[in-house]
């Protein structure tokens, strides 16, 4: 598997163009972590990537999402209930810490394996403007086993609507 600063030298931040080549493949290198195409990339850019911030001390890393009244999603829930579905941003946070994995040296896909703890105690409405995204990682393993185990939460606007403990994000090899 090859190693993904072969492919990428890591910034401390990314555009939406450089995400959506990221979506491509290959960003990383062939066979290693990659985000989803439009309209499941969740994120329009991430403003901070580190190794060594976050709450932990351990790394984190920031998206931001901008809120257009007209986003697919909000036709796609309950009819008459126009919101962003917690769900979608559970998953946008669990793309982050994937992303962090490649982004940080680690080869092979992400997937995500599971979560803690959730918490929703509001809504993102087409009224939002911007949704942040905001992960530290709590823990990080590499060898034969990637696994990545973070916390996050969710701002609308800069108000807290949904947090999230013990997100697990696992890297997977090709098999040979």
């Amino acid at each position: 598997m090859p190693n993904p600063h072969d492919f990428h030298t890591p910034q401390s931040s990314y555009t939406r163009d450089e995400l959506l080549r990221s979506s491509d493949g290959g960003y990383f290198g062939p066979g290693n972590a990659q985000l989803p195409a439009p309209p499941m990339l969740m994120m329009d850019r991430i403003p901070e990537i580190s190794l060594d911030g976050g709450e932990f001390g351990k790394g984190h890393i920031v998206g931001e999402l901008d809120i257009v009244p007209d986003h697919w999603f909000f036709d796609a829930h309950y009819c008459g209930d126009a919101m962003m579905p917690p769900t979608l941003a559970l998953d946008a946070m669990w793309q982050m810490v994937g992303y962090w994995l490649g982004w940080s040296g680690s080869p092979g896909k992400g997937r995500a394996i599971g979560v803690g703890e959730v918490e929703c105690t509001g809504t993102v409405t087409p009224e939002t403007r911007c949704v942040r995204y905001e992960v530290a990682m709590r823990m990080v393993r590499r060898g034969k086993l990637v696994l990545g185990i973070a916390d996050g939460r969710v701002l609308a606007d800069g108000i807290c609507m949904f947090t999230a403990k013990d997100m697990r994000v696992g890297l997977t090899k090709a098999a040979d």
